[in-house]
């Protein structure tokens, strides 16, 4: 009831200002007790990559980049959260300002740049959690590492977070970091994808457990890329793909002040590609590998609708921003 009131004052702030003191607001009411983490709402539980989610609507990576704010989100009722992108080292990202509003149209645009703290950090943040749901961790690489030398990012992190995570994502879709979309190619991808699986495989030995992985993708591919990116999926036993990250076509926001502003377009004008991404995928997947849906989900409509393409999960960060906290709840309460 008093979000669109809260909406007004925090749009009034810079966004990443306005995004970090609302989850430090949020964080510090769990704390208190004022709100609580337990209540997950058991809905339309289901088994996806061999793990046991209390109800399909999750909290895509990018909301909470450093892990620091699982108290709070936990309080809202997810599936399950998705920290990050997190790369091996620190690093700052791109210049400020990197965050613009499109409110006509319920959008954003960022080109954050994988802005972080590192892998150690986020791992500090996991291992103090007090909320304790599925948890995915996205990985990402350091700007400036060389694409040639991608992998060894990719792996690194994978190998530090293995233990903690009960999913991890590769994130080779995000528009702000310098040609990482090149490793969607066939060729790089394919390779890629080989080495990643066989570093899965030495750790589920290693530590005793199979965590799933997951590869990210752009809601921008052609039909015949992500023809390709299934093949590959497929031949090297992926465990999910998410589909999508955000977009770098604005034909849905032309004319709108600040569509023209570089980055990644997240949040309603992005909904109907991300579904049309997920429906080409599950058509050629056929089942054999779930897929994750997210992409301008601000209502119980919009998310019925990704199920129905095909999502066996749904995410959402753009929606929770304009609509409130309250999203998720009642997305939730639609499915049942």
């Amino acid at each position: 009831m008093f979000y669109p009131l809260a909406r007004h004052l925090l749009f009034q702030l810079d966004p990443e200002r306005a995004h970090h003191l609302s989850l430090s607001a949020l964080n510090q009411s769990a704390q208190c007790g004022l709100s609580r983490c337990a209540d997950t709402p058991r809905v339309l539980p289901r088994t996806v990559m061999g793990l046991s989610f209390p109800n399909p609507v999750g909290i895509a990576a990018g909301l909470d980049k450093n892990a620091e704010y699982l108290t709070g989100l936990g309080t809202l009722g997810p599936g399950f959260i998705e920290v990050g992108t997190v790369t091996p080292r620190p690093q700052p990202g791109n210049p400020k300002p990197r965050v613009f509003r499109l409110p006509e149209v319920e959008g954003l645009i960022n080109r954050l740049g994988f802005n972080n703290l590192g892998v150690s950090h986020l791992l500090e943040q996991v291992r103090s959690r007090s909320w304790h749901g599925i948890l995915g961790i996205n990985l990402g690489k350091n700007f400036d590492t060389p694409l040639d030398q991608a992998s060894g990012d990719y792996v690194t992190g994978l190998r530090q977070v293995y233990p903690h995570a009960d999913y991890v994502t590769i994130n080779i879709s995000s528009p702000n970091t310098l040609h990482l979309r090149q490793l969607q190619d066939a060729g790089a991808l394919g390779s890629l994808l080989a080495t990643l699986k066989q570093t899965q495989q030495e750790l589920s030995d290693q530590h005793g457990r199979y965590v799933p992985i997951a590869l990210k993708i752009a809601p921008d591919l052609s039909e015949e890329a992500l023809q390709d990116i299934a093949h590959l999926l497929l031949q090297y036993r992926i465990d999910g793909v998410i589909a999508t990250n955000t977009t770098i076509s604005r034909e849905r926001v032309m004319g709108l002040a600040l569509a023209q502003e570089t980055g990644g377009l997240s949040g309603a004008p992005l909904h109907a590609r991300a579904v049309q991404v997920v429906t080409t995928l599950a058509q050629q997947l056929q089942g054999a590998i779930p897929i994750i849906g997210v992409g301008g989900i601000n209502s119980p409509a919009r998310a019925q609708a990704m199920l129905q393409a095909g999502a066996s999960l749904i995410q959402l960060y753009t929606g929770i921003i304009y609509k409130g906290p309250g999203l998720i709840r009642e997305i939730v309460r639609s499915l049942a």
